[in-house]
């Protein structure tokens, strides 16, 4: 089998999971450079890949190799401008938070190169998902990261660490069970239409009766909805973001949630165009229940980390609003936010673990006046949470207004309430910070230490990255833009302004 650049990204991350486990017990300190320097090699060579991407709406980088033959089953790789954008973010973030928790697994239930070689088999796995283009191959690896992610929050974290794990694990395999019933589904239909296959290039032809392709539809959209987090099925997210390390969190909120929303817009609108039609009034009341209920509920957090979490299920509901919105405006804006919200949330929950590992409490009540010890600690913390409420001239603020806009000509009543969510936010970041950075210092606040180089070396490309998409974000809304206009064709919905007659005169 011929080795293509996507498989071999693919395999860098799983070669360094193994060389990490390799590094004799004692030698903790190599195993962690190890692990460092594999994932750094998979970023440039991620960095490579999407230099040389074609901006066409297809798939490229494509490779298809057999691999389950009775089934139709490929091992199937391929690039859009969504899969490109989310690959580059999952690349990105992982050294970054091998270097944010250097330190983050010493008490964990398991040897620290095992927390980094997980780390690194996650990166591979996501990577895979967001490269498949045969759905049997993108549902195997969906189910994969579960592992993982299982193994990074029940070995290392909070006291309930366990029950986070586990409830995370039951309500991802609940998701999946519905859409392993979609997938046999469609291996049927595609037998019966000829020889079976699972390519969605093939999928994509089949021509399936409304009913049939309403309740596949949901057997997906079920699994992504969990994924994501939506309201009602986020019960887990706040739990598990709380009690696993802020690296772990920053993978899971910034990586694998996006696996949701990004399978919403390959096989939700890609092989399901009507249904998505007909789904769409619901979802986006669920998508704007979402928006309102995770900022509510945020402001009343009393834990760090939680109302971080529930921060995030309120960015997703802006995601799922602009994929539904069924506007090429509002996929754009949502893959943009995609992007977005992984680097906004990887600094503010990086920060709060620099913060919460210092004083050794995740309870606002427990801090105030940090500001006066550790001021780039605080100003760090303050400009993560300006990123995550979208002021103007920081990246978040592109894409949620993008969303917004690209709902509102087409839902007009639905945008205008959504906009509550922008108030809401400026409450829960600012209402946080005054709580815990402002006023006298409290008590066991005084010896604070600030950020060290190693701290400041994690964040400080996020801090570029979300300065500078602020100000300049046209770049990766080019990459993107050809796909959204190629899935919008496919679904048969055009928000393109009609042309207007001009007469010679006024020419």
């Amino acid at each position: 089998m011929n080795i293509g650049w996507l498989t071999l990204l693919l395999l860098l991350p799983f070669v360094g999971a193994l060389a990490t486990m390799l590094v004799p017990k004692a030698k903790v300190l190599l195993a962690k450079q190890v692990a460092l320097g594999f994932s750094l090699v998979t970023l440039v060579l991620m960095a490579i890949i999407a230099i040389g991407y074609q901006q066409n709406g297809a798939a490229d980088y494509a490779e298809t190799h057999t691999w389950i033959q009775p089934f139709g089953a490929y091992f199937a790789l391929g690039l859009d401008g969504v899969g490109v954008v989310l690959l580059v973010l999952t690349a990105l973030l992982t050294p970054i938070v091998l270097i944010a928790s250097w330190n983050d697994a010493q008490d964990g239930r398991w040897s620290e190169k095992s927390f980094f070689a997980w780390i690194l088999g996650l990166e591979a796995l996501s990577l895979g998902v967001f490269a498949a283009t045969d759905v049997f191959l993108f549902y195997v690896l969906f189910e994969a990261t579960l592992i993982p992610m299982y193994f990074l929050i029940g070995g290392f974290g909070g006291a309930q660490r366990s029950y986070a794990a586990v409830k995370f694990l039951l309500y991802s395999l609940l998701g999946g069970l519905l859409m392993l019933a979609s997938v046999v589904g469609l291996y049927v239909l595609s037998s019966q239409a000829g020889d079976p296959s699972y390519l969605l290039t093939d999928l994509m032809k089949l021509d399936i009766s409304q009913n049939t392709e309403r309740w596949l539809f949901l057997g997906f959209f079920f699994a992504f909805a969990v994924k994501a987090p939506m309201v009602p099925f986020h019960t887990w997210l706040p739990d598990a973001a709380a009690e696993a390390t802020p690296g772990t969190s920053v993978l899971l909120v910034g990586v694998l949630d996006k696996i949701g929303t990004f399978g919403m817009i390959r096989f939700c609108l890609g092989l399901f165009p009507n249904a998505s039609e007909w789904a769409t009034p619901v979802v986006l009341v669920l998508a704007l229940i979402s928006v309102l209920y995770g900022a509510l509920v945020a402001i009343g957090q009393t834990d760090i980390k939680r109302l971080i979490a529930y921060t995030s299920i309120s960015h997703f509901g802006f995601i799922v609003m602009g994929i539904f919105a069924l506007t090429s405006q509002g996929l754009t804006g949502s893959t943009l936010y995609m992007f977005n919200h992984g680097l906004s949330t990887a600094a503010l929950f990086l920060v709060a673990g620099y913060l919460i590992s210092r004083r050794g409490s995740a309870r606002i009540a427990d801090y105030g006046g940090v500001e006066k010890v550790a001021p780039v600690l605080a100003g760090t913390f303050l400009f993560a949470g300006l990123s995550s409420l979208a002021l103007p001239g920081l990246s978040p603020f592109i894409s949620e207004f993008m969303v917004l806009a690209g709902t509102f000509s087409r839902h007009k009543t639905l945008a205008v309430i959504a906009v509550l969510g922008i108030v809401l936010a400026a409450l829960y970041i600012l209402i946080m910070y005054q709580r815990l950075m402002t006023g006298p210092v409290r008590d066991g606040i005084e010896k604070l230490k600030d950020l060290n180089v190693r701290e400041v070396l994690a964040i400080a490309p996020l801090v570029v990255l979300i300065i500078g998409l602020g100000i300049f974000p046209k770049p990766v809304v080019d990459i993107i833009k050809p796909a959204v206009e190629s899935t919008m064709q496919h679904v048969g919905v055009t928000d393109k302004a009609p042309e207007i007659p001009v007469t010679e005169g006024q020419k």
